[in-house]
């Protein structure tokens, strides 16, 4: 069951959905028909803690619900530590999909998916799984490649970030199978889709551009943004990227019948 609508003050709050944390952010003003739910990345900082996401968000004066699901990557899955009930694709899918139209109106197709890093693939892969429900998401730095994340732990310092994706699938192929490449159909995909990656990025860069490739063999609208990155960029790049988002929401409500 979902908490208590909130009261009317704009800000941050974190309330209870399913039985899971769930960040809110409610704009001074009306929703107008377009939600964001935002997932968080691998090392589960809040959005409301981190200065540049949190100040672009509020610019962008849309109310957002980010659930927190620990190392879930988002997927189709019961997670070590999240819930043995419940997966964490359904929890978004499901839950907080329900408390977006029971606390601020808004549902489907006004109900766009963002995230970074780990939720920036989680945004695409529940997108691209449920075009109908989320056609419009948009990532930063999508950690699309996860699989590759656990063949290189041993080498890594924060190897320990992939040990639910080894306890979950304990083989790297089974998790190829599940990345969000695999799941792009040719003739059912989110009519608007934003990826940024840097060049620079060894860890995830190389799985956006194949997801570009992919995208692009198949005719498939999307845009997808490779330049530098880093904290001279950061802000210029978060703030096109909701952009895109926004702009992605208002397209879809001009489709809607009046």
């Amino acid at each position: 069951m979902s908490s208590p609508l909130p009261s009317s003050r704009p800000g941050w709050s974190t309330v209870t959905v399913a039985g899971h944390a769930c960040e809110v952010y409610l704009p001074d003003g009306p929703p107008q028909g377009r939600g964001v739910i935002a997932l968080h990345g691998l090392r589960e900082t809040r959005f409301q803690d981190d200065p540049l996401l949190a100040s672009c968000i509020e610019a962008a004066a849309v109310p957002v619900l980010a659930p927190r699901t620990g190392r879930s990557w988002w997927l189709d899955r019961i997670m070590p530590g999240f819930d043995p009930r419940t997966t964490p694709e359904r929890h978004v899918v499901d839950a907080v999909r329900t408390e977006m139209a029971t606390r601020f109106g808004v549902e489907p197709p006004g109900i766009g998916l963002f995230g970074v890093g780990m939720g920036g693939q989680g945004a695409l892969r529940i997108a691209y799984r449920h075009p109908q429900l989320f056609p419009v998401a948009a990532a930063i730095a999508p950690a699309i490649d996860f699989h590759v994340g656990m063949r290189e732990a041993g080498d890594r310092d924060d190897g320990d970030l992939f040990d639910t994706l080894w306890e979950s699938f304990g083989d790297v192929e089974r998790a190829r199978q599940e990345t969000a490449i695999l799941h792009v159909h040719p003739l059912n995909w989110p009519r608007h889709q934003c990826f940024t990656s840097d060049p620079d990025d060894s860890d995830w860069h190389d799985g956006a551009a194949r997801l570009d490739g992919k995208l692009s063999a198949l005719g498939i609208p999307h845009t997808a943004r490779f330049g530098p990155g880093g904290p001279a960029h950061a802000r210029e790049v978060t703030e096109q990227t909701l952009r895109f988002l926004l702009d992605a929401l208002d397209a879809e409500a001009r489709r809607l019948p009046a």
